[in-house]
C-alpha cells in the first residue's frame, strides 16, 4: 500500500510531506494514522511539515470523511483529541508549518498545531468548518485566538472566510511569507538553527510554553468530538457535503 505522508531526514530536521497531490493532499484515516506515527515516533530534534505539489493540505478528504461513507451513516466520534492532533500538541519536538499552498479546514488546523509558520506567497488559510456545519478542531478554538486576539479569530471561524499570506501575515497568524521557491530553504534554516541548540532545554521551553499559554487539550479535545457527532447528524451537515460535492450554493435550514 503506498503511503501517504513521505518522511526524510535531513541531519536533525525531519521533513514530513503530505503526498497526496492529485487530492491537495486532503486527509483520509489513513494520511491522519501515518502523521500520528511519524510525529509520535520521530526522532529529529525540529520537524518541517509541508505538502507535496501547489497545496498545503484541503482538509479532510470530503468523500470518505464527511460523507458518512457509502451507506451515508454519519461517523460519531469517539470523545477524546483527534489522536494527529494530540500527537502534535504532545511532542516536544518543534514542529515548523512550511505552507506551501492552501491551508483550509484540517489543513489549517495542521498549520495551527504547529509551533512557527513561515508561508509562501501563494499560500491561503481559510478555517471552513462551519460551511460544512461542523465545528473546527481544538486548534481552531484553542490557538487561533491567541495568534490573532479573539475578534479576528472568531471572523475568521463563523464566516468561513479563506484569507491570502499578506493578510495572514499581517494579523500574526504567520511568522514570514516568502518567496514560493524559497519557502522549504528559509523553514530548514530556521530548522537547523533550532536543532543546533540543546535538545533538553529546547524540550524544555516547549514544555513551558504549553504550561503558561494551553487549555487542557483532553478536556477540549473530548468537547469537539461530542460537538462534532451531534453536528453530523443535522441537515446542515448533510447539505454542506452535498453542495460542495455538487459545486452549487449551499441552502442551511437550521436543522
Amino acid at each position: 500500500m503506498d503511503r501517504d505522508v513521505r518522511y526524510e531526514t535531513d541531519g536533525h530536521v525531519g521533513i514530513v510531506t503530505l503526498d497526496r497531490p492529485k487530492v491537495h493532499n486532503a486527509l483520509r484515516r489513513q494520511t491522519y494514522d501515518e502523521l500520528t506515527e511519524l510525529v509520535r515516533t520521530t526522532e529529529a530534534r525540529a520537524l518541517v511539515v509541508t505538502g507535496e505539489g501547489r497545496s498545503f493540505c484541503s482538509g479532510d478528504d470530503v468523500r470518505e470523511l464527511m460523507s458518512g461513507g457509502a451507506a451515508g451513516a454519519a461517523p460519531r466520534p469517539e470523545p477524546r483529541i483527534t489522536p494527529a492532533a494530540g500527537a502534535l500538541l504532545d511532542t516536544d519536538v518543534p514542529v515548523i508549518a512550511a505552507v506551501n499552498g492552501p491551508a483550509v479546514g484540517w489543513g489549517m488546523e495542521l498549520a495551527l498545531l504547529a509551533d512557527l509558520r513561515v508561508a509562501a506567497r501563494r499560500a491561503t488559510f481559510g478555517e471552513l468548518f462551519v460551511k460544512r456545519g461542523l465545528c473546527s478542531d481544538v486548534a481552531g478554538i484553542g490557538r487561533l485566538a491567541q495568534l490573532v486576539g479573539r475578534e479576528r479569530a472568531a471572523e475568521l471561524l463563523f464566516t468561513g472566510e479563506v484569507i491570502d499570506a499578506e493578510r495572514a501575515e499581517r494579523i500574526g497568524l504567520v511568522g514570514r511569507v516568502v518567496d514560493d521557491d524559497r519557502l522549504l530553504p528559509e523553514a530548514l534554516e530556521l530548522a537547523h538553527r533550532i536543532a543546533a541548540n540543546p535538545p533538553l532545554a529546547v524540550a524544555a521551553l516547549k514544555r513551558g510554553l504549553r504550561r503558561a499559554l494551553d487549555p487542557d487539550w483532553n478536556d477540549l479535545g473530548a468537547w469537539v468530538s461530542t460537538t462534532l457527532g451531534d453536528l453530523f447528524t443535522t441537515e446542515d451537515h448533510r447539505e454542506g457535503v452535498r453542495s460542495f460535492l455538487e459545486k452549487r450554493e449551499p441552502h442551511y435550514v437550521g436543522r
